[in-house]
């Protein structure tokens, strides 16, 4: 008897990013309304974290709903129905409680049916992790087109008045279409966490809220990911200088700038476009780097066929970075 064999229908060369969109609630919070609550005030904010103002859920968003939006933008502009979806991907650290998942709800608010679904929690590098998951998908057949979801209402778990962490963390979502491509838009991931630094960024049980280790999270970010971003630029094989465009994680501006500047020092142009949309968005997670990108596009900073270096960093502490071209 001949041995049974499992045969592997052809899969496509390669996937890219044809739809884009964002949301963000209509709660403006400012850096004055913060310093009713707890001792802070806004000189003292923008100098450590480089925030202005941030936007925070109302009664009615949820992540699912947040991610519905913001999903229904990337699939008009992917100009795909929702039956045309096979693959739900949501990337989220706040989900209101473990069950159900997100992206089966995001799906069933879309009218998506049916699809492969499931949630990554890599916490603020989840949005990179998901589109490297929604690309290896498309490469190995197991997909066609994918909505990658990015959706977090961290003021859920943020303590009101706590000065470490209710400064920085806001709500919002971003998604983005992956589908099939004859040439590669979206370059090999490079991943990896820190397992010495598991407990700087955390919640503690099922009632407990953010603990941020500030200045450890500040002295590694600033150190650390500038080599990983830099390293997703070589595996694409993509120069420096032919970076358009850097969105990194929107965690605080300082790190921001300083990723950016080694960046440079390293071959990158000296009029490298960054995403800043932390100082009007706040930190939101799994959601910041399409945020980011969505409002860069929409205020003309940023054009379609663009090259994008994307890295992000968060609790675990994981990290993740990919090229990839803005659609």
């Amino acid at each position: 008897m001949s041995p049974t064999k499992i045969t592997i229908a052809p899969t496509a060369p390669g996937s890219k990013i044809v739809g884009l969109g964002h949301y963000r609630p209509d709660k403006v919070v400012t850096n004055d309304d913060l310093a009713q609550i707890m001792d802070t005030n806004d000189e003292w904010i923008r100098a450590r974290v480089g925030i202005a103002e941030r936007r925070f859920a109302g009664p009615d968003d949820s992540v699912a709903s947040m991610g519905a939006q913001a999903g229904a933008k990337a699939l008009a502009e992917a100009g795909l129905r929702p039956e045309q979806i096979d693959t739900v991907i949501t990337a989220t650290c706040s989900l209101e409680a473990p069950a159900p998942h997100a992206s089966t709800q995001i799906a069933g608010l879309l009218g998506i049916h049916a699809p492969g679904s499931y949630d990554i929690n890599a916490a603020c590098a989840g949005f990179c992790y998901a589109i490297a998951a929604a690309d290896q998908a498309v490469r190995t057949g197991a997909s066609k087109n994918v909505l990658v979801v990015g959706s977090e209402k961290l003021t859920d778990w943020t303590k009101p008045d706590d000065r470490a962490t209710a400064i920085i963390f806001a709500d919002g979502a971003g998604a983005v279409v992956v589908s099939a491509s004859d040439e590669p838009g979206i370059g090999p991931v490079v991943w990896g966490c820190d397992e010495d630094h598991t407990r700087t960024i955390r919640i503690e049980g099922r009632n407990g809220h953010f603990i941020q280790e500030g200045q450890t999270v500040f002295r590694w970010a600033t150190t650390a990911i500038a080599p990983v971003a830099i390293r997703a630029a070589a595996a694409a094989g993509v120069e420096l200088k032919d970076i358009d465009v850097l969105v990194t994680h929107q965690a605080n501006l300082r790190i921001i700038d300083a990723i950016a500047k080694k960046i440079v020092k390293e071959g990158g142009r000296d009029n490298l476009k960054v995403g800043r949309d932390i100082v009007t968005t706040g930190n939101t997670s799994s959601a910041s780097i399409p945020i980011a990108l969505d409002r860069m596009r929409a205020a003309g900073e940023v054009a379609s066929g663009e090259v994008v270096l994307s890295v992000a960093f968060g609790a675990g502490l994981t990290y993740a970075g990919q090229v990839f071209v803005c659609p």
